[in-house]
């Protein structure tokens, strides 16, 4: 199945919160190599006017999965898993994601493109503070392969 055209201008249900833990914080930070004190240690981040940890820029894809999981599920897709590859990320920041941030996210599909027998998929996730302030648009590009 290729992938559905009627896909563009949907937009999805937003997340459940997703609170944002000090230790998630810490853990992705050392998996990014991002080694600057104020992802790990939260003294170093209040001298920097932040409340916790502050997560490194490209944190914002934990929540953003959330969305993604909802768009890979939809049954009339045409998005198989298997055919998928990851072809682009870019953030839109209104401010960093701090430990002890409740955040939600709600994905839509902006644009899908041919390219051959392949698509690529493009989705925006909006993702807001419990208050429902901006903190970070995160736009995706998927590569869809086509049916062999």
């Amino acid at each position: 199945m290729a992938v559905n055209p009627d896909l563009v201008g949907r937009a999805f249900p937003p997340t459940p919160p997703y609170l944002v833990g000090r230790e998630k914080v810490r853990e992705f930070a050392r998996a990014v190599f991002a080694d600057a004190p104020q992802h790990t240690d939260v003294e170093a981040a209040r001298a920097l006017g932040y409340a916790d940890v502050v997560a490194p820029p490209t944190f914002a894809i934990v929540i953003q999965e959330l969305t993604l999981k909802q768009l890979m599920s939809t049954s009339d897709s045409g998005i198989a898993l298997e055919r998928t590859v990851h072809g682009e990320q870019r953030f839109r920041w209104s401010r960093p994601i701090v430990a002890g941030d409740e955040l939600t996210a709600q994905l839509a599909v902006t644009q899908i493109r041919a390219l051959g027998a392949n698509a690529m998929v493009t989705s925006e996730t909006e993702i807001t503070d419990a208050s429902g302030a901006h903190v970070v648009t995160a736009t995706s590009v998927l590569v869809i392969g086509g049916d062999e």
